[in-house]
């Protein structure tokens, strides 16, 4: 699959590059991106909730009511479940929520979501570029130009680009990344991806 090169203005090149077929065009594995996006979710989580149960409460251990003949609950201390102020019966408790996930479905779910965006014409390949200096107002005409101002994107990189990290960082709908950073996740969740040329290479390198 050829795609056009465009310049931060918007403008063609008059190039074209080739995506490699085995990354972005193979039939997609729905299950695999799943389960790509359930770890990175999963690891996001802070763990941190946590309830008392009954053991932990500061109460008399007494037992308030007889065991028989009452007609209720045949709860003992003041420490049940079962009353207002009692512990919480199977209670969250601060834990880790990551799973193992092996590196190979990771790969395939990260071809899989960069096949969708080819089979959805949502990729844009950009010559390789930098700002002078951080300014918002430069990123914002650059993505005025290659017309997706509109569009949640995902800006890739072969490395880190600290000044269009920086000059993006204020604009609510993108998202820049190199391509060590790049997860299934943020492909998946990106309306558009612009892609460099020299971070093709990188994908190309990283995924084979």
């Amino acid at each position: 699959m050829e795609v056009n090169v465009y310049n931060i203005k918007g403008e063609d090149t008059g190039r074209k590059v080739t995506l490699n077929e085995s990354i972005f065009g193979i039939e997609p594995n729905d299950h695999a991106i799943y389960l790509d996006v359930k770890q990175h979710m999963a690891n996001k989580r802070q763990g941190t909730h946590k309830t008392k149960e009954r053991n932990e409460i500061n109460a008399t251990g007494r037992k308030f009511i007889r065991q028989k003949g009452t007609g209720s609950a045949r709860r003992g201390d003041l420490k049940s479940p079962v009353l207002v102020g009692g512990g919480r019966a199977f209670g969250p408790k601060p834990r880790d929520y990551g799973f193992k996930l092996n590196k190979k479905v990771k790969i395939l779910a990260r071809k899989s979501a960069l096949s969708y965006k080819a089979q959805n014409d949502a990729i844009i390949v950009i010559e390789d570029c930098d700002f002078e200096a951080p300014k918002t107002k430069n990123f914002i005409e650059t993505i005025k130009n290659l017309k997706v101002s509109d569009k949640k994107l995902l800006m890739v990189f072969a490395e880190v680009n600290k000044n269009v990290y920086l000059s993006a960082r204020n604009v609510k709908q993108a998202n820049i990344q190199p391509v060590a950073g790049m997860n299934t996740y943020s492909v998946v969740d990106a309306g558009v991806l612009v892609v460099t040329e020299s971070a093709l290479s990188a994908i190309d390198n990283a995924l084979i």
